[in-house]
């Protein structure tokens, strides 16, 4: 899965470097057993200035090229973004990576996936929601510190070396 050349990102004076390929086909999971679709959280770490073992588990992974984005988690990056300028940085970064796309069939995963949370008392943010149903179609593991990901049944959390 080479693509040549590395695109980078400044923030606050660090340099980032995001695999830079064309976006696959989207809705097309081409990935192994090994990919990663990592939450919103994980993405936050990673372009914070130092070092967390979140961040450092994505930089390892955008290396390995085994990273997902899907919808949920660039409208929640793009609409904390504090400027134009840096919307259009992120949007353009996380254009580089695989993109998975959520149909009318996994529409319907999710809120069957939701309402089995909530009869079981469990309460767990649409986003993530979301983010869960397509992991498990795509058999991707969730890079996350959000607990609430531990209560859906099957799905796979990739480490977090010392976490």
């Amino acid at each position: 899965m080479p693509c040549g050349g590395k695109f980078l990102w400044i923030t606050t004076g660090k340099e980032r470097n995001l695999w830079n390929c064309r976006r696959r086909k989207k809705g097309k999971s081409t990935l192994k057993n090994n990919g990663i679709l990592p939450d919103t959280c994980a993405w936050i770490d990673y372009f914070r200035p130092g070092v967390a073992p979140l961040g450092q588990a994505l930089d390892k992974a955008l290396s390995a090229e085994i990273v997902y984005v899907c919808g949920p988690v660039l409208y929640e990056l793009v609409q904390g973004a504090k400027s134009k300028k840096e919307q259009s940085m992120l949007i353009n970064a996380l254009g580089a990576l695989p993109y998975l796309e959520i149909n009318e069939s996994l529409w319907i995963k999710a809120g069957q996936m939701s309402s089995a949370l909530r009869q079981k008392g469990e309460t767990i943010p649409f986003s993530d929601i979301l983010i869960a149903v397509l992991a498990l179609e795509h058999n991707l593991a969730v890079l996350t510190i959000d607990d609430h990901f531990r209560d859906i049944p099957d799905l796979t959390l990739h480490p977090i070396p010392g976490g």
